[in-house]
């Protein structure tokens, strides 16, 4: 099969899954008032055996993925060893010698490269928002000037600085960015679509989220760790790596959920079953060896290891269980899945005190339906399509890049109620305004964790 091809595609009981187990497994997600799915894809035996997608969420769109891009950029890593352009054995230092003068702790001078990919840099809380704060031009100088606390290697502490400084010395020695690094060597192969990552500063993309990319390439990148880094018949990753990089290296037995207590790899969690990339509100990449299954799933919930138990919970006892009557039924569920327009879900829970910072300037009735919402962020006027019961998509050219909005909308008593997905983010904003006086208040469902607003989603930056 040429890499470029679609995944092969299955029933479940075809490939020994039980149906009505996915179906159980999409029940639970949808009565809990904290839990929604984006799209999942469920892989058995190298076939996709079911896969959904949430409207106006789409198979097409690059999602952003958050921490599980620490996956992307440890693979980097794995493979520039095997070029021999960085070892896991050398102190981080050496890898920026023009920076030496700023690790006057000996901790920071003995920090090996193997300790940033495995978040056993000895600082005990994360220092992103400190090195960032202290150096916005390069913050691998204040990484290396923040002595940590204790010795390299010996106290896991999820670390995002951590991870910025790994895809920094992976950017360093190969003189490209993670993604043009990667093309070649893993993307291509694959047949991972164009993506995006976030840079900070320009040039240099962030490693430890940010990563733009499809559900199916998703799949396809847990599909090849499934096999050992081997991708129909041609080695990708070198002989070794997989087992390594899923290895315990750091164990954290004091974080507050099971299924991250399991211990940590290089930039890969363990789970309860398996191991997995892993990114905030529900970005999540399992693979699961002993049931020879990959599940993907891209998600807005804080209740992460919720959406795992989920997982564990229904999908995991269907194995090797088909129910052959129920492979139609689920189909056509997932192919008719969509976000609710009325308001339900995530919406009747109590929104987060954060707000967005954008003032409305009009509100006009659409002779197509709907309405048309002018917004006004940081100076830039945007003009958002929005459906009556139905979600209208809007693209807008903002810092480059082009941003994927898709609304709907309530009118009730002369107020305005939008849903406003980022389609290409797991966030959704809550937008109610006046349309006599346009006094317009924002919430989101989930904060972005990089800058709010349109700009800062665009961009990525996060302070």
């Amino acid at each position: 099969m040429p890499a470029d091809d679609a995944l092969p595609r299955s029933t479940p009981s075809a490939q020994g899954v039980s149906s009505a187990g996915l179906a159980g497994f999409l029940d639970a997600v949808e009565v809990a008032p904290d839990l929604e799915l984006h799209s999942v894809m469920v892989l058995r035996h190298g076939h996709v055996v079911a896969e959904g997608w949430w409207a106006p969420y789409g198979p097409d769109e690059a999602h952003l993925l958050y921490s599980l891009s620490k996956s992307f950029t440890a693979t980097a890593a794995g493979l520039a060893a095997a070029e021999g352009l960085l070892s896991f054995d050398e102190p981080v230092v050496s890898y920026f010698p023009e920076l030496a003068g700023a690790a006057t702790d000996e901790r920071s001078r003995t920090m090996l490269v193997r300790h940033v990919a495995a978040m056993a840099s000895g600082h005990v809380a994360d220092t992103l928002d400190r090195i960032v704060t202290l150096d916005r031009t390069e913050p691998v100088r204040a990484f290396l000037g923040l002595p940590p606390e204790q010795q390299p290697g010996s106290v896991f502490c999820y670390n995002n600085g951590a991870t910025y400084t790994l895809g920094a010395i992976v950017q360093r020695v190969t003189g490209q960015t993670l993604l043009g690094y990667l093309r070649p060597r893993l993307l291509d192969p694959l047949g991972i679509g164009p993506g995006y990552w976030h840079q900070h500063p320009a040039g240099r993309e962030l490693g430890f989220s940010g990563l733009h990319l499809r559900t199916e390439d998703l799949a396809r990148f847990g599909q090849l760790y499934l096999d050992d880094g081997v991708w129909h018949g041609e080695r990708l990753l070198p002989e070794g790596w997989v087992a390594d990089a899923s290895a315990v290296h750091t164990a954290n037995p004091a974080e507050p959920n099971p299924d991250w207590q399991q211990g940590y790899g290089y930039q890969l969690w363990r789970s309860r079953h398996g191991y997995r990339g892993d990114g905030a509100y529900g970005q999540f990449c399992l693979v699961l060896p002993e049931q020879d299954m990959v599940v993907v799933t891209t998600a807005q919930t804080e209740n992460m290891q919720g959406l795992i138990d989920a997982v564990w919970d229904h999908v995991l006892p269907g194995v090797d269980a088909p129910t052959p009557d129920q492979d139609a039924a689920l189909a056509e569920r997932l192919a008719a899945a969509t976000l609710p327009t009325d308001g339900g879900g995530l919406l009747g829970s109590a929104l987060p005190e954060a707000t967005a910072a954008m003032d409305v300037t009009a509100v006009e009735d659409d002779p197509e339906g709907g309405w048309r919402v002018t917004v006004v962020e940081d100076g830039a006027e945007l003009v958002i399509g929005c459906g009556d019961g139905s979600w209208t998509r809007t693209e807008v050219a903002l810092r480059d890049r082009q941003v994927v909005l898709s609304a709907t909308g309530t009118s009730t008593g002369g107020r305005l109620v939008v849903q406003l997905v980022f389609v290409q983010t797991p966030h959704r904003l809550v937008l109610e305004v006046d349309r006599a006086t346009l006094q317009a208040s924002g919430r989101w469902l989930t904060v972005p964790l990089h800058r709010p607003g349109f700009n800062g989603l665009a961009t990525g930056t996060w302070v």
